[in-house]
């Protein structure tokens, strides 16, 4: 071969590479819903190579990003503003419907590809679907199970859900967050297999508050107690994530907000309900979440079930007063 015919050969593979980036849209994105999770996202799409718009209502929660190179637009028309894909990280069904249909879907030209990996009810994820179909774009159920610090590193589990998998470009960003994607049906189903795991760590993090307050008004030391419980057969991972909050006795910054945890909880006996199934352990669950927002725990981490059982005795005040007057 020729140095000419070597020339032309080495062009035509990079034109062949520029070629493919075009078709991924140069690796843009952009980025909406900058909480614990968002955030950690957003780093990580960064540090895989992505050019990422980020919005968030609260602006300065985008200072790390924009430090760390992503471009902060103080709009939800500019972030959708030549955007092919919008990962989507908010909070509830009424967060999305604001913010998507309220404010991005108006904006956001035909063909756009909506990555929603928001924690929504699964009748509001087919709801959105059909919303989005009509409006001539496409959504993209990306169920994400983890924590912050798995976001930012990339290792979230990943659950797809649609009628089909997704495409080839959004399915190399879901790969970016976490490195086993998981197509697991029909649209809503990403949401029901979130719930499944957000009911487990829901009323284990219950459990555990009431063995360790068992524990300790019978006189064992709540570090051995923890310390024990956690490294027993009972324990994993995440069990063991939730008692560092407990060692601590620090609950915020939150990893896992109490009141998102009820709300999930919530979701998880409505749509249990459409299916005839009823899930009374969760039912009770999602009451003491309740309670710890009563008590102005709403922003803490869901561990600190700990600290409210110690307070409330597992009865709230509403209880103590009844089973004070039959006392009486």
């Amino acid at each position: 071969m020729s140095d000419i015919q070597a020339l032309r050969t080495r062009l035509a593979s990079f034109w062949s590479f520029v070629t493919a980036g075009d078709e991924m849209g140069g690796r843009r994105l952009a980025f909406v819903g900058l909480g614990a999770m968002g955030a950690g996202m957003a780093h990580r799409l960064l540090e895989s190579g992505y050019e990422v718009t980020v919005y968030n209502r609260t602006a300065d929660k985008a200072r790390p990003l924009v430090d760390a190179g992503a471009r902060l637009v103080r709009t939800p028309a500019e972030v959708v503003d030549g955007a092919d894909v919008v990962v989507l990280s908010l909070s509830d069904d009424a967060a999305v419907e604001q913010l998507l249909f309220g404010e991005l879907v108006p904006a956001a030209g035909k063909g756009t590809t909506i990555v929603d990996t928001s924690a929504v009810s699964p009748e509001y994820a087919r709801n959105a679907e059909r919303r989005l179909a009509l409006a001539g774009m496409t959504r993209v159920e990306a169920g994400v199970v983890g924590n912050p610090e798995m976001a930012r590193n990339g290792t979230l589990r990943v659950f797809s859900a649609g009628t089909a998998e997704p495409a080839p470009q959004v399915r190399d960003i879901l790969e970016a967050l976490g490195g086993n994607v998981v197509h697991v049906g029909t649209t809503g189903s990403a949401s029901v297999l979130k719930l499944c795991f957000n009911l487990l760590l829901g009323t284990q993090t219950v459990a555990l508050a009431e063995a360790v307050s068992f524990g300790r008004a019978a006189g064992i030391d709540q570090d051995v107690l923890i310390d024990t419980l956690v490294n027993s057969g009972f324990g994993s991972v995440v069990l063991a994530f939730r008692a560092s909050f407990m060692r601590s006795g620090e609950y915020q910054p939150a990893a896992f907000r109490v009141r998102l945890m009820e709300k999930d909880l919530l979701n998880a006996l409505s749509e249990a309900a459409t299916h005839g199934v009823v899930l009374p352990l969760v039912d009770r669950a999602a009451s003491r979440f309740g309670d710890a927002a009563d008590m102005g725990e709403q922003d803490s981490d869901a561990a600190c079930m700990l600290r409210v059982q110690l307070d409330d005795r597992g009865m709230p005040p509403r209880q103590q007063e009844s089973v004070s007057d039959w006392s009486n």
